[in-house]
């Protein structure tokens, strides 16, 4: 306190004096707490101005800076090395912790199999060359871009990432705190789009399970290694999307994934970490634009069955139209997908609806060769030459018989049984359709989903 009263600045003085004229002003009583009140002020204003002086002087010389004549700082390398690993010179590898807290997820492509989101990175690890012990009150420090590039950072990657970028609005979105221990803790904001290895067996009933994997690009597991920051070291920040539920599979996560990326020596390992998150798809979209108009074109299907066999125009302009609709819908559900060689839900469907209304319109081909075979059958018979025909007595009180009481002639016994396959298939298709739907359901709803190759 004294130091700041012997060498008073212009500003000092004149505050110094104001304050002078005014206690004489005043009652002895005031007089005194004015006097109490206005040196607190001043105490507390050289306490503050102490402690950010010793905040900077802790940097500089954690990190070996020093300030030149030209008012920039130089760094003493023999202090500090940002280029060396922190248990460098120990033959230990410096243990790096890591947590990820999911922002985001905004995109979920199939047809590339990615997605896409963004996150914040959290990495912590012990530098004792950092420590400040009892230097310094303060519990941690604050450092700004600029001194970031003065500490050792490790090399994360991501090795399944196919685009990825650091936010930089309104400044470049980093944060770094350096705590009395010399533990660093190391924050960014960043987008990320990984790939995936989706297996789209059950789709749309389908549950993806994608790997964040990141990894040390130039430090092997004798210098760095990289561990799981708590028992739920990745957290989703109420992420919402249209087609899909996510939550973290938390009994996922795995340290063992040692990677040499192809290098000679099999012996030098490249520490790895990865966790999952899992994707469910919501099925509500799909059923009311893909499920639902399929059940209903091929119940459309089905009405040719009441119209009479003798309206061809009608029963083949409903039978093709059902079947052009059933392929176009098919094509539009499938133009998202990836052209995978295997068999999907979603194909199983398409393709059985798409059966049920193409044997609908070969039914009435059955139908209508049918009715023409009775009367082609019956015409054949009246119109054999006179002198081929028997004249028995017997063929001659039929056939007065039948003239005089209407009886069946070939096109009526033609109608007869094109109405009864019209009949019996108003009962099979329908219930062939609900034992499909059941089978369906069922089989989808209890097979367990594929794993991920990856």
């Amino acid at each position: 306190m004294e130091q700041f009263l012997e060498v008073p600045g212009a500003d000092d003085i004149v505050i110094w004096q104001t304050a002078r004229v005014t206690a004489d002003r005043m009652t002895p009583g005031f007089k005194t707490n004015f006097i109490m009140l206005f040196f607190s002020e001043v105490v507390l204003s050289a306490f503050l101005n102490a402690e950010s002086l010793s905040r900077q002087a802790t940097l500089n010389s954690l990190l070996g800076l020093e300030k030149g004549s030209s008012g920039t700082f130089s760094t003493h390398r023999s202090k500090y090395d940002s280029s060396i690993a922190p248990d460098f010179e120990l033959d230990v590898p410096t243990e790096v912790y890591v947590r990820i807290l999911i922002q985001n997820i905004y995109s979920v492509t199939e047809t590339s199999m990615e997605y896409s989101m963004d996150i914040f990175l959290r990495q912590k690890w012990e530098d004792k060359r950092l420590e400040y012990g009892n230097t310094s009150e303060l519990p941690w420090l604050e450092l700004d871009n600029k001194m970031m590039s003065r500490v050792w950072i490790p090399d994360t990657f991501f090795p399944n990432e196919k685009k990825a970028r650091v936010h930089d609005v309104t400044v470049p979105n980093k944060m770094m705190h350096l705590y009395k221990n010399g533990t660093v803790l190391y924050s960014t904001r960043l987008s990320l789009t990984l790939s995936c290895s989706m297996q789209l067996q059950k789709y749309p009933m389908d549950v993806q399970t994608c790997p964040i994997v990141l990894a040390s690009y130039g430090y092997t597991t004798e210098n760095v290694i990289y561990r799981w920051d708590g028992p739920h070291p990745v957290r989703l920040n109420h992420v919402e999307m249209p087609q899909f539920g996510a939550e973290v599979a938390d009994n996922t996560f795995s340290e063992s994934c040692l990677e040499n990326y192809g290098e000679s020596n099999q012996s030098a390992s490249f520490a790895c970490i990865q966790g999952f998150v899992q994707l469910n798809r919501k099925v509500g979209y799909y059923i009311v634009q893909v499920f639902v108009p399929s059940i209903l074109i091929v119940v459309l299907s089905w009405v040719s069955f009441w119209v009479d066999h003798d309206a061809v125009p009608a029963r083949i302009s409903l039978g093709v139209l059902t079947v052009l609709t059933m392929t176009t819908q098919s094509s539009g559900a499938r133009q998202s997908l990836p052209q995978v060689s295997y068999v999907k839900a979603i194909d199983v469907w398409m393709f059985t609806c798409l059966i049920f209304v193409f044997v609908a319109l070969i039914e009435y081909s059955y139908v209508n060769v049918v009715a023409r075979g009775a009367q082609k059958g019956n015409s054949h018979a009246r119109d054999r030459p006179i002198e081929l025909q028997p004249l028995t007595k017997e063929r001659q009180d039929s056939n007065t018989e039948n003239a005089k009481h209407g009886g069946p002639s070939g096109k009526s016994v033609g109608n007869i049984a094109a109405r009864r396959v019209d009949k019996l298939s108003r009962f099979l298709f329908p219930a062939a359709f609900v034992v499909f739907n059941l089978v369906f359901w069922i089989y989808y709803s209890l097979v367990p989903h594929p794993t991920s190759s990856s």
